[in-house]
């Protein structure tokens, strides 16, 4: 087995490569949708969501950076066209949404994801002892579960 400079098997660090674009790529559509969100909402929560919605993309554009570094890393290149990110991402593109309680439904439809494509990654990276990945990966996993935890309990919604 070929291991690359970092002591890892090339062949599962280029899969791994490809996992964490697919991320890259979700978190990008993430990132813009809290970006639009954070423009348009409207109503009464206004202030509270305006600055929610900023705080959220805030930590989203450190995550793409994160991710992107990491593909670098590992020996990848990172996407880095919209058209690539459209592509490679399961994400709902929320247009137009000024709405409290749609915006925020639309946020845990897209953590649900991202935890999903974590988790995976998480697993993969783990099989190859890749602590670097898998460090992150836990990370973004604990911030976002207490995310979902805090806007399912202002939904007043069970987790």
């Amino acid at each position: 087995m070929k291991l690359n400079s970092l002591g890892l098997p090339i062949i599962q660090s280029q899969e791994l490569v490809t996992n964490l674009n697919g991320l890259l790529s979700n978190f990008q559509v993430y990132y813009q949708n809290l970006r639009g969100l954070h423009w348009n909402i409207r109503g009464k929560r206004f202030f509270d969501l305006h600055l929610k919605f900023e705080e959220l993309y805030n930590d989203s554009q450190i995550k793409i950076d994160l991710i992107a570094e990491r593909v670098l890393t590992l020996g990848g290149v990172p996407l880095h066209t919209f058209s690539d990110y459209i592509a490679n991402s399961k994400l709902r593109v929320g247009k137009d949404i000024s709405n409290d309680e749609e915006a925020i439904q639309l946020i845990l439809e897209s953590i649900s994801v991202l935890l999903q494509l974590e988790r995976q990654i998480l697993i993969k990276a783990a099989e190859i002892s890749d602590e670097g990945t898998n460090s992150m990966m836990s990370d973004f996993i604990a911030e976002q579960e207490k995310t979902n935890w805090m806007l399912k309990a202002w939904l007043n919604e069970e987790i």
